[in-house]
């Protein structure tokens, strides 16, 4: 069988999913079945793959499927929470005092806040976050899902306190030989580093410039009585300032610090910068824009969760105190992330599984504490008694909360599955690389010189497979390198794009945008997403391969282990 049919055929399930759910608008608890079929029936019978993996690997994902569900009944039970103590009322108040224009909101729930999440959280957090707060201010529940995966971008490479980087590019690569070149050419494995970090936080600066613009026109053309482009043009020069807020001091961040807190300072900085210069309509236009009434909006706006505010007990909470949690839950996150005697003491509290149906390699655990799910649940019973919520108020929450899940579970107990039958499919009885990887073989061989341009897309490919940005680098990041070794050009700033695709990849990732959706009640309305975050990652990697192919072949970037 040629490897071009090989390839075909890896890819067969992802270009399923992509059809199904884009182009015929198959709602994901029907498509996802189908493609985690194909996909055992391909590992099995192309590839060799024994049945054992594929049960190993199948289990292994319902493992990661409860991690994430964990997630998101945090995420819906604070919001929940806020709703109930009257938290909620108060933030959304405290919004429209700052402005209530939406162009502006976006920008500081979204990109900013948003931003700040994903650099304590990573993980899909963020839209888990952001999207049910951006639904109790007045958004619909389609734009709030949307706006969520499309700040899965910039901010994401430095997710989870530099996890992506710190962990799936220092892992995927092959660390012990590298630095015995690196040692070679009178460098080190540090400063090897410390390029790729700078290198891709550069990269997601120059094309995050346009990003809270890009939120800010989707709003407009989707979501806007006019159905226009251009409708949010007048508000530009605040959007771009909204970007420089966050990309100099993330740029700043990892150059200077390390990939540890680019996406915390760029999203905490940005967000005072921004809040202040809305208080005092700075580059605001005196035009201000809102939704229609939701009277007039399309039932597929609306999501299955209930945030309405009108029906329950009238408390009022100081802004200070409605604000507390989510605070709250940014520095616990930040803690744990980065005092290791804390982080261990909650990592504790975690159910392990080795070896899963004997299978070396094929493990899985659920951090009951340390995963954002975790947390959330800790931060919900905090809140409980510090804004002195009634025992009925709370128990509406937990039951709200858990009426959520039961689509989300039935969706995501066949997309991880699959995506862990795909990644694991590199050890069989054919000799075949692993379906991800033998794919972007495939591209590298047949694109030849130019495949700079096509370097992040491999990375978008891996994170929309596993729905990480961590998974994708530590899949491909090796593979990325040694291309870039053939090639003779620059290793490091080829292992950047991998990292700056797969950070792409992920606003379109199938089980991110799942996840997303149940938070808002939005299940059986993934393609709609998808459809329109299509665009910004289009653009993202147009723009990063274009930028690679520039520092490769016109400027001439190089590192220690170019071959020249």
């Amino acid at each position: 069988m040629s490897t071009g049919l090989l390839a075909l055929l890896a890819f067969l399930p992802i270009l399923s999913a992509g059809v199904l759910l884009i182009g015929f608008r198959i709602p994901a608890r029907i498509v996802m079945p189908i493609t985690y079929a194909m996909a055992v029936v391909i590992a099995l019978f192309v590839w060799g793959v024994s049945a054992n993996r594929v049960i190993a690997s199948s289990l292994q994902g319902l493992i990661q499927t409860i991690g994430l569900l964990w997630i998101i009944f945090g995420a819906i039970l604070l919001l929940n929470t806020l709703k109930h103590s009257g938290a909620i009322s108060t933030i959304r108040a405290g919004f429209t005092s700052i402005s209530p224009d939406r162009r502006v909101q976006v920008i500081l729930i979204a990109w900013l806040f948003g931003s700040f999440i994903e650099g304590a959280s990573g993980f899909g957090t963020p839209a888990a976050v952001a999207a049910p707060l951006m639904v109790a201010v007045g958004f619909p529940a389609m734009a709030a899902v949307v706006f969520g995966m499309m700040i899965q971008s910039t901010p994401v490479s430095f997710g989870a306190v530099g996890t992506p980087l710190i962990v799936g590019v220092q892992t995927g690569l092959d660390q012990a030989a590298i630095t015995a070149r690196l040692t070679e050419a009178g460098s080190s494995w540090q400063a090897f580093f410390h390029v790729i970090t700078s290198e891709v936080a550069i990269i997601h600066a120059i094309c995050g410039t346009l990003m809270p613009l890009f939120l800010i026109v989707v709003m407009t053309r989707f979501f806007g009585r006019n159905k226009s482009w251009t409708e949010g043009l007048s508000i530009a020069p605040f959007a771009i300032l909204g970007a420089f807020a966050m990309t100099i001091p993330y740029v700043a961040s990892a150059v200077f610090l390390g990939a540890e807190f680019p996406s915390l300072i760029g999203g905490l900085v940005g967000l005072a910068l921004m809040t202040a210069a809305a208080r005092a309509r700075f580059l605001i236009p005196k035009d201000s824009w809102d939704f229609a009434p939701p009277s007039e909006w399309p039932k597929e706006w609306f999501g299955a969760v209930d945030i309405k505010l009108d029906n329950l007990a009238k408390r009022t909470i100081p802004l200070a105190l409605a604000w507390a949690p989510y605070v709250i839950l940014a520095v616990v996150l930040v803690i744990s992330r980065t005092i290791p005697s804390i982080g261990s003491a909650l990592k504790a509290a975690t159910v392990p599984v080795v070896g899963i149906m004997g299978e070396t390699g094929i493990n899985g655990d659920f951090p009951i504490l340390f995963s954002p799910g975790g947390l959330l649940v800790l931060v919900c019973l905090l809140t409980f008694f510090l804004h002195r919520m009634s025992f009925s108020g709370f128990a509406r929450a937990v039951h709200e909360s858990t009426g959520t899940l039961l689509g989300a579970g039935f969706v995501l107990i066949f997309t991880v599955p699959m995506v862990r039958v795909m990644i694991n499919s590199g050890v069989n009885a054919s000799g075949f690389d692993s379906m991800p990887v033998l794919v972007a073989e495939w591209v590298s061989t047949q694109v030849g010189a130019v495949y700079p341009f096509f370097a992040p897309s491999i990375g978008a490919l891996g994170a929309f497979l596993a729905g990480s940005n961590t998974v994708s680098n530590l899949m491909l990041s090796q593979f990325q390198f040694s291309v870039a070794q053939g090639l003779g050009i620059s290793s490091a700033l080829m292992v950047a794009g991998q990292s700056v695709g797969a950070a792409a990849g992920n606003m379109i990732a199938i089980h991110n945008v799942v996840a997303a959706s149940a938070t808002v009640g939005l299940l059986g309305r993934e393609g709609a997403t998808l459809r329109i975050t299509i665009l910004p990652t289009i653009y993202y990697l147009c723009l990063t391969g274009l930028i690679l192919v520039l520092g490769f072949y016109v400027f001439g970037l190089g590192d220690p282990l170019t071959v020249r």
